[in-house]
């Protein structure tokens, strides 16, 4: 019999780690410069991610969170040579909650508060980026993005059912990617309407 859970939690984790190459191919090529503040955000928090979705249970849908922690903190460290940016007073805010977040899971054994608190948490290193991405969509190559919604979508799958918990973190991953292409999009359509007019 065929485990439709299994393949779909394999596409989600091979789509996600493919993701990253061509980004990481565009930083060396100086055509991607990715937020600092952002990924550090996201290193910290896909941690915190991958671990509660582990302490819950998670099986299939979990070959995602972890193909994005390699990913995630590959382009951060890279991000530190290449990328612009730096951490300011709401980032070290975000990730003194992301602290708290982790000392209510140990207090409360409550994986899912950890990983909602940490969710949350997430949207402001992407409002960083869909801000980047609006005002120098050149920087941001959409083929990543677009691979993660895929790889999103395959994960939530992968969950087999109406689980809110385990569902959290694939749906919220579909969100934020929608999110920075059409950031994407619509600063493109600005720079380009922006030069008609000159």
């Amino acid at each position: 019999m065929v485990n439709f859970l299994l393949i779909f939690g394999y596409l989600s984790a091979f789509i996600s780690i493919f993701s990253y190459v061509p980004y990481v191919r565009d930083i060396f090529a100086g055509k991607a410069k990715p937020e600092r503040a952002s990924w550090f955000i996201w290193t910290v928090l896909v941690f915190i991610q991958f671990f509660s979705q582990l302490t819950k249970g998670a099986h299939y849908s979990l070959w995602l969170s972890g193909s994005q922690l390699f990913g995630i903190t590959l382009i951060f460290l890279l991000s530190l040579k290449f990328g612009y940016g730096r951490l300011r007073r709401n980032d070290y805010i975000a990730l003194a909650v992301a602290g708290l977040g982790l000392i209510f899971w140990y207090i409360t054994h409550d994986a899912a508060l950890a990983l909602w608190i940490t969710i949350g948490i997430d949207a402001v290193g992407v409002m960083l980026t869909v801000e980047k991405a609006y005002q120098d969509p050149r920087t941001e190559p959409p083929a990543m993005w677009i691979m993660n919604l895929l790889a999103g979508l395959f994960s939530s799958l992968a969950v087999g059912g109406w689980n809110v918990v385990l569902l959290s973190y694939p749906l919220y991953t579909v969100t934020l990617n929608i999110a920075v292409l059409s950031a994407i999009f619509l600063g493109s359509r600005r720079l380009a309407s922006s030069k008609v007019i000159k």
